[in-house]
Parts: C-alpha cells; structure tokens; sequence
C-alpha cells in the first residue's frame, strides 16, 4: 500500500501527480472529495493545490478550492504545503472556509486500475492506482458554517503522468460487503489518440480476487459512450459480458477546471453521489445474469472533457 502511494515526481517538467480520497458517510450518506494536487509545468515552477468538495446526499454540493504554494519535499507525507497535508494514514487541512482532520485506514490491498506493470514502467501517458480500497475515513470537517463528524467509507488514489485525458471517465462505487468496482476510461491527448474511441479500464473485485486479470489487454474489447449526464462502459471478456452504466445528475455535480502541465485546460463534472447499475453476466450457451448491482446516490464518478 505505502508503495503504491509513494511520491513519484523526481523534479522532471511536465508532469502531474495527484492523490485523493472519496468517501460516502455511512450515518448521512454524504459524499466526500479530497483532491490534492502536484504540477511540475513544462515552463515554469512546481506547485501544489487541490481542493475539498461534499455532497450532501438532500442538498446542492459545494466546493472550496486551496493554493497553489511552491512545491516542497513532503516526507513523511505524500504532499504537504504550509495548510494542508496527505499522507500514511492522515489528511488534513485548514484553508479558506474548509477544515477538517481526517484519520484513513484500509486493509486491502492496491487495486492496480490500469495494471501493475503499466504504474510502475510508466507505460502510458498516465496512470491510476487505487491505494486504499475500502478504507474507513474518520475525524472532524467543517465546510463554512456546515460541520460534519465524519465515519465514511471510501478509496485514497494515485495518479501520476503527463497531465490529463483528452475526454475521461472515473467510476468507483463499493457495491457491497465484498465488491468493489473502479473503471478510468479515457482518450489520450496526444494527437495520433484523439480520434480513437475510449480505453477503458476495468477492475472489478469481488471477495478479495481482481477481475478481468489483465486490464490492458481487455480494455480493447469494452466499449464506452459519454452523455452529458450518463456514460457507459460494456463488452465481452472471457465468458463474461459487463454492462456499466453510470448517472450523473448536474445538480449533484461540482464543475471544475483543471490546468495540465503544458497549461492545456480541461473542466470536470463530479459526484459523490451519482447513481450506477451493474450487470454481470457469463455464457452458458445464452447470457445468464450471475450478478447485478445498482446503488442509489452511493457511486462516485467524475467525467472529464475539454471545450
């Protein structure tokens, strides 16, 4: 786990490393973002910024964004800057209206989004590591005159690469006890890649096994469609059919912009409390259904796009 979340920036330009945590109170079912953020432009110097987001489960969403500050070595943290930090076991910050001190724990595993071997050889343009899946969050967070007890369940990931996609998609939702499902699809900025349809990745675990076993090699045959508050991802792997499909209402979402190393800008649309169905079926000479999901105001999910 602490391997997966290791820095990974070594002070080269053009690059962008993020960790993050999502959670949803399991007493309110509020939804919580936590976004840290480190870019190394190509011209220019490093800097850290992020912002904390909630998701009242009756309420509209807000957002309070913090930074930037000059990038700094960290250790023992991921990231710190003067008034916010992430790091083995804590998040914490105090900025603008937003405060909170959040304790993180999970026993599981990295889910390895992308595969393993494309995190740690760099194989593509960016990559994602689920760090902490299942985690238990907990402390105090205070977001302007709103104060929260948190004891939420969520993920803490790790991005890192050359900035962001052309178009994206990010979904984790805990769809029970034992299942977890964490899909990245996306199309790449470099030019030969934006007129090709959507990589996506999927990793699907369920009582401690990560499903499909290689997620590079099936992201070809899974396909993805983008609305403008719906997307899905479905295909055929193996013996098995996946149908994803994900809601995003506007008025659950925050929107925000996100500048790319190379100053390239992109704008987001997340929730913490989107809606998703899932639907997992395996060949027995006709498709049965082996098992389905659908969470209410209880999935996370970004999709990412630029004008």
């Amino acid at each position: 786990m602490t391997d997966a979340a290791s820095p990974r920036w070594r002070g080269e330009p053009g690059r962008l490393e993020v960790w993050y945590a999502t959670a949803t109170d399991i007493a309110t079912g509020m939804g919580l973002w936590l976004h840290y953020e480190l870019v190394a432009p190509t011209a220019g110097d490093p800097y850290v910024h992020g912002w904390a987001a909630t998701f009242p489960r009756l309420r509209s969403p807000s957002v309070v964004r913090f930074g930037p500050h000059p990038a700094e070595p960290a250790h023992p943290e991921w990231l710190r800057a003067p008034s916010f930090a992430i790091g083995p076991g804590r998040l914490t910050g105090a900025v603008n209206e937003a405060q909170w001190d959040l304790a993180w724990d999970s026993d599981q595993p990295p889910i390895w989004t992308l595969g393993e071997a494309s995190w740690r050889r760099e194989l593509l343009p960016s990559s994602q590591v689920v760090v902490a899946p299942k985690a238990r969050l907990s402390g105090r967070l205070r977001v302007g005159a709103a104060r929260y007890a948190v004891d939420a369940v969520g993920n803490l990931a790790h991005i890192y690469g050359h900035g962001n996609a052309q178009r994206w998609g990010w979904l984790h939702a805990d769809l029970d006890d034992t299942t977890t499902l964490e899909i990245v699809t996306a199309v790449g900025r470099r030019p030969a890649l934006r007129g090709l349809a959507p990589m996506a990745f999927v990793q699907l675990r369920r009582n401690g096994k990560d499903w499909p076993r290689n997620p590079l090699l099936a992201a070809p045959v899974l396909r993805t469609s983008f609305g403008d508050t719906e997307w899905s991802v479905r295909g055929v792997i193996g013996t098995h059919r996946l149908t994803v499909t994900v809601s995003q209402p506007s008025d659950r979402c925050v929107h925000l912009d996100y500048t790319d190393p190379d100053g390239a800008e992109a704008i987001c649309a997340n929730t913490e409390v989107a809606d998703v169905n899932v639907r997992l079926e395996r060949w027995k000479g006709l498709w049965k259904v082996e098992q389905e999901w659908s969470l209410e105001r209880g999935a996370h999910a970004e999709r990412g796009y630029r004008d």
